[in-house]
């Protein structure tokens, strides 16, 4: 009788400890699900910005071949690989190469994993986290610590032996996000991994123009050494007719000498031209990620060929093309949601703690029923003196928040006026090219009239020499004009924001494991 009253006794306690437990439980449950909704973060609006209704340098016009066009927003040039519209099959090999093997694209898309990784770090705060720590401890108590006690053996003394404690915990813990501090972390690490992916096409876009410019510059160079070669040619052939005309009596070595000077110099820029091409031939190397020490790249002159028409569009779209004002745009955003977080400190904090597992001195009975032990229980934090912590952390963000605003628009202003440089770069360079063709054309017509009053008798070498020099540094700008003007246009399809169609990586796909 006894047995049954006490059976059913002990069922009774353990039936009152659950629903105990299951009260606990379910009024934390109601708890949580009641401020689940609740944030103290302030609402993201994008900062304005000033935005002009059209570039100044579209509204102008030279007479000639424009390198710029109104685009509408359909316009599909410049996506993708925009510096096919230059028509270099050998610029195209080495973009490709470059896509793969850049190593400052590699190091921005390491950074883009490292971002997206934290996101998943923080998204993990969501969840309840679970550890086990499975321990077998053997064990033996010392017999000083219970000196005076009698139970056995010599007087003073406690015979004790030793004994082996089999232990299989769990604890668990979770913190429920009351106030907005997990998810207004979590946004603050989406943004800041959607500004690295920002930072990655900002990173393509750059390593993308230095190489089609480094590419345009050695053409130059190649061009520069094209018109040296000629140039040395016909100075070859002039000291060799004022050798001709000295054994034959008609000239003095004065003459000679000056035309042999006159060659030799040429010889020596003709030489130097090689030290720039090197320069560039080892930059495009460092570019496309191979070693400099066995990359040739064959000589080619750059063509008189006008750079290709730029779709240039509205100020308006300036700000979706460009991934560096993406990426400030985005770190604005991060700010803000870094301000919900340490508003959320002001808010107390509710932690939810269970623990349960099985602990037995018998290996036998170790996974027994009697053999379990529980715990379970909320603990609400909050702090009550931190010394002004807390509001030193918040004017931080909000500071932190205004200075990302300024460098925000800092940014939308630099963009226009790169644009509106490249634009008048183009425009002025092609009025300065016809000018300088003229030029060239003129400084042509003045060596050949020095040449004939040379052979006539009637001028001195000298004015010959002049002539050579007047056309020799006329043709020369006209070299460095044409390869301004195609940098220039380089230049204007990367302030456009080149080939990027302004698309982020959204939250889901910045949280997939591949992306």
């Amino acid at each position: 009788m006894s047995t049954s009253v006490n059976k059913r006794r002990g069922s009774a306690a353990r039936f009152k400890s659950l629903r105990r437990c299951a009260e606990a439980v379910v009024f934390t449950v109601a708890t949580t699900m009641l401020f689940a909704g609740c944030s103290v973060g302030p609402k993201y609006n994008r900062p304005s910005v000033s935005v002009p209704p059209a570039f100044a340098e579209t509204a102008t016009t030279f007479p000639g071949s424009p390198v710029w066009a109104q685009a509408s927003p359909s316009d599909d040039k410049l996506r993708g690989k925009w510096w096919e519209v230059f028509g270099e099959p050998e610029l195209n090999e080495l973009q490709e190469r470059a896509a793969t093997s850049n190593q400052n694209i590699v190091a921005a898309a390491a950074h883009f994993l490292v971002a997206r990784a934290l996101v998943r770090e923080a998204r993990s705060q969501y969840f309840p986290n679970v550890i086990t720590a499975p321990s077998i401890v053997n064990a033996r108590p010392s017999p000083v610590q219970f000196s005076g006690i009698q139970t056995g053996g010599s007087s003073g003394t406690l015979a004790v032996h030793s004994y082996t404690e089999y232990s299989l915990p769990f604890d668990a813990s979770w913190e429920p996000d009351l106030w907005g501090r997990i998810r207004n972390n979590v946004r603050a690490n989406t943004f800041a991994a959607q500004v690295s992916a920002a930072d990655l096409e900002n990173v393509r876009l750059s390593e993308q123009a230095e190489l089609a410019v480094d590419y345009y510059q050695l053409r130059a160079q190649d061009s520069l050494t094209e018109l040296f070669d000629s140039t040395v040619a016909a100075y070859r052939d002039a000291l060799q007719l004022n050798q001709s005309l000295q054994r034959a009596g008609l000239v003095s070595d004065e003459a000679v000498a000056q035309a042999e000077t006159q060659l030799k110099a040429a010889e020596a820029q003709d030489t130097n031209v090689g030290i720039l091409r090197a320069q560039y031939e080892h930059a495009i190397a460092v570019l496309i990620g191979e070693p400099s020490s066995t990359f040739r790249f064959p000589a080619a002159a750059l063509g008189d060929s006008p750079p290709p028409v730029v779709p240039v569009g509205i100020p308006s779209q300036l700000l979706e093309r460009r991934p560096d004002i993406a990426s400030a745009e985005r770190s604005v955003a991060q700010a803000n949601a870094q301000i919900g977080v340490a508003k959320a400190a002001y808010f107390p904090n509710l932690l939810l703690t269970a623990t349960g597992g099985l602990a037995n001195s018998s290996l036998g009975d170790w996974l027994a029923w009697p053999s379990r032990f529980w715990s379970i229980g909320p603990t609400l934090t909050q702090t009550l003196f931190d010394a002004g912590l807390r509001r030193a952390t918040m004017a931080q963000y909000r500071a932190t928040y205004d200075e990302n605003v300024a460098s925000y628009r800092e940014t939308v202003l630099v963009a226009f006026a790169q644009v509106e440089d490249n634009l008048a770069a183009l425009r002025i360079l092609s009025q300065t090219i016809e000018q300088q063709d003229a030029a060239v054309t003129s400084a042509k017509r003045s060596l050949d009239e020095a040449t004939i009053r040379y052979k006539a008798g009637l001028d001195p070498y000298l004015n010959v020499i002049n002539a050579q020099t007047v056309l020799l540094n006329n043709r020369q700008s006209a070299v460095m004009y044409r390869i301004q003007r195609m940098v220039s246009s380089i230049q204007l399809i990367k302030a456009l924001g080149g080939g990027w169609d302004g698309q982020l990586p959204s939250t889901v796909a910045v949280n997939r494991a591949s992306w």
